[in-house]
């Protein structure tokens, strides 16, 4: 990999976290592969050689539990899912270049040889572990079907993930207090030879490795803690029946943890593209292998878009592996944020989630969704749908911003220019902000930001509608005709930059545009350098991209999914089984370094509660420097500050740990509350509140020069 800016000579691959094998799609899910295929064809825009690809997650416990149920095997079971997840993938324009499975000859191989790498490299070992087992069914209990506590943490745990509380991975034997999850028994810890994966001894190369990792803060940040506790070796083997098995001697018959083969389709997955394109169109060895490539021995460019949960296999036991058998590493891990409903995370058993399928049923179009889960937010911040900011956003940026310009430009200029209107080349104006709007989606791709690609297109439309209704051609047309078409051939090569730049967000309705100008081709091929291109083609009558979502529509919306959630809950509130944006436990937003990750349709409405001017006066809001961070053992959010007050230094607690750099914090200028409540954070004691905006911890601080201690009034 390089660090340089792309597009970059190297072949890239963008990879999206493979869906589990285990149920039906919802628009939590398809913000990290709708994420993944904007980049990749935002990728593509800028002339950077792309592979898309992903699988769908076909081991592991869950699919063996479910499948039992279901009486069929379980191989018949996941390859059921897979194949409806081939299917809706492309009705959302998620086009994978390869769209694999984990099950298949080419993973099992890859796979198989990877371990046998890792084994003849030093890198594996036996050991006697506890394993929990049912003694009254008589099993062993492979992760997924023992639940208990999290040692860690304390909260209710899965066997290999602490997914209620901390989400550490954890090892089989650590839950405290195992149950079956089969039975419903007690279970009891039983010794049984396992394999093992070193994964301590790269600690120091991992440490650098995050240092250079690119993507999302909460990427970088998040493993910083483990890698500080001290990694623990890895078990790589399960006692179950369904996975790839150890190669090898394996008198015990294991299986490999589902984790080692899922990270592995990557590979795979690419590999299969290659075959089937051919290695001149695209280099698989030469991405992903070290050394293949004279010209670039590193390897390509490997970009890993993926659900925050599934942060730690991405960016310790994954690059580990990578590092071991002589593979290239990752350039950049975008991991996003979940979606909720009303706040609450999405439940599948409860049917609290909007449906894939169900939002095609209800006749909408994918790429008002696709643009809706792309820019809601920055892509590691949490997003709240609900129907009405869908609406919101689509009426007023798809229909009234950029179908609006897009529709008024091209239906004047059809009606007063048969073939189009004439001109050698855009004015300076206008060719200047179309090479602004094409820096700023340069950039955007570049900060891994698929917001700010949203951004660039939508400021280039509010950009025509201000120029058109500036120079207002409709009153030229007679007197100065020529001055009419000059403006109107500057708004047709405004719409024909906005269709190359949008397509990656609404490929569908750019690809319309495209005909409608009358561009030769297909606009799923032009670069940005296109965007730079004045119009050619011969304009065809437009049409509407977008349509409007009315109100009663929303309403009706609203009906059909609180009717749907009342029915399916049982009034217990136990919210246990929520999720909020995987398709699994396996698979796979936002990026704080946006200028602006705030979505102004999201904004709380100001209160009416109002307070007196006393009551602020007993507010002590001081100016503090932080003079040391450092994160807090066993939180996964929280920092533990020593703030300079000025006439006192205060420890203070704050979950900025997967929001900032905390070796960043130190001599940072903040804002405190200094007569907050004393309270205490897992055993350390906070002395006053750091005050920050917004979802993203946007730490307030001062202008000017304004000194510790300084009151703010």
């Amino acid at each position: 990999m390089s660090h340089d800016d792309f597009p970059t000579d190297r072949p890239a691959v963008v990879t999206c976290g493979l869906p589990y094998a285990n149920g039906d799609l919802h628009i939590g899910h398809l913000r990290t592969y709708v994420g993944g295929d904007v980049y990749s064809r935002a990728l593509e825009r800028l002339g950077q050689e792309t592979a898309f690809v992903s699988g769908s997650d076909m081991h592991g416990t869950p699919v063996a539990v479910n499948a039992e149920q279901e009486g069929v095997s379980p191989e018949e079971f996941a390859l059921d899912w897979h194949e409806r997840y081939a299917e809706t993938f492309p009705k959302f324009n998620v086009d994978f270049d390869n769209y694999g499975h984990t099950h298949d000859e080419t993973n099992t191989e890859i796979t198989q040889q990877l371990v046998r790498d890792l084994d003849e490299a030093g890198h594996l070992y036996e050991k006697e572990i506890m394993v929990a087992y049912d003694p009254v069914d008589d099993q062993y209990l492979p992760d997924r079907y023992v639940e208990g506590t999290c040692p860690y943490c304390g909260a209710h745990a899965r066997g290999d993930e602490c997914d209620e509380g901390c989400q550490r991975h954890l090892e089989p034997g650590e839950v405290e207090d195992p149950e079956s999850t089969i039975t419903g028994n007690p279970a009891e810890y039983r010794e049984r030879t396992h394999k093992f994966f070193a994964v301590s001894e790269f600690a120091d190369y991992l440490s650098d490795f995050l240092d250079r990792l690119e993507g999302t803060s909460n990427a970088r940040n998040q493993p910083r803690e483990w890698i500080e506790q001290g990694l623990q070796d890895w078990c790589i083997t399960r006692d179950m029946d369904w996975g790839i098995d150890l190669p090898g001697e394996n008198p015990q018959d294991l299986v490999l943890y589902v984790w080692v083969d899922a990270p592995i389709e990557y590979i795979s997955s690419t590999k299969q593209y290659s075959e089937r394109v051919g290695a001149d169109a695209f280099d698989w060895e030469a991405a992903w292998k070290e050394g293949v490539s004279d010209d670039h021995p590193e390897g390509g460019e490997i970009v890993h878009v993926i659900g925050r949960d599934i942060i730690q296999h991405h960016t310790i036991f994954w690059p580990a592996m990578l590092e071991a058998t002589d593979h290239a590493e990752p350039r950049a891990v975008m991991a996003s944020g979940f979606v909720t409903l009303g706040g609450k995370g999405f439940s599948t058993s409860r049917d609290r989630a909007v449906w894939a399928d169900e939002y095609l049923d209800e006749g909408f179009h994918p790429d008002p969704l696709r643009y809706y889960l792309a820019t809601n937010g920055g892509f590691q911040q949490d997003v709240d749908f609900s129907w009405e900011k869908f609406a919101e956003r689509v009426n007023t940026e798809l229909v009234g911003t950029v179908g609006n310009f897009l529709y008024r430009s091209l239906l004047f200029a059809h009606r007063n220019y048969e073939d189009g209107p004439d001109a050698d080349a855009p004015s300076d104006e206008v060719a200047a902000r179309i090479d602004e709007a094409v820096e700023e989606f340069a950039a955007a791709v570049n900060d891994y930001s698929v917001r700010a690609l949203g951004d660039a297109v939508t400021d280039l439309a509010r950009y025509g509608n201000e120029y058109i209704q500036r120079n207002e051609p409709w009153k030229l047309v007679d007197e100065e005709p020529a001055e009419a078409e000059r403006v109107i051939y500057d708004c047709v090569a405004l719409a024909k930059a906005i269709a190359v730049l949008f397509e990656p967000l609404a490929p569908e309705k750019s690809e319309r545009l495209w005909a409608q100008l009358g561009e030769p081709g297909t606009v799923h091929e032009a670069t940005v350098e296109a965007a730079r291109e004045g119009p050619a083609g011969d304009l065809s009558e437009p049409t509407e991209l977008f349509e409007q979502v009315e109100d009663e529509r929303v309403e009706d919306l609203n009906e059909k999914l609180e009717a749907r959630v009342a029915e399916s809950e049982d009034g217990d509130g136990d919210e246990s089984d929520d999720d909020g944006g995987e398709a699994d436990g396996s698979a796979a937003d936002e990026n704080d370094d946006d200028t602006d990750d705030t979505d102004m349709t999201d904004i709380e409405p100001l209160s009416d509660d109002r307070i007196s001017f006393d009551d602020f006066q007993e507010l002590d809001i001081r100016v503090g420097r932080i003079e040391a961070a450092e994160g807090i053992e066993g939180a996964d959010d929280l920092v533990k500050l020593t703030v300079d007050l000025g006439a006192e230094t205060r420890t203070i607690v704050a979950g900025l740990k997967q929001l900032h750099d905390v070796s960043d914090l130190t001599d940072t200028k903040v804002i405190v509350l200094a007569n907050m409540e004393k309270a205490e954070l897992f055993g350390v004691e906070s002395n006053g509140m750091v005050l920050a905006a917004g979802e993203e911890a946007d730490l307030l601080t001062t202008y000017e020069d304004a000194g510790p201690g300084t009151k703010v009034k």
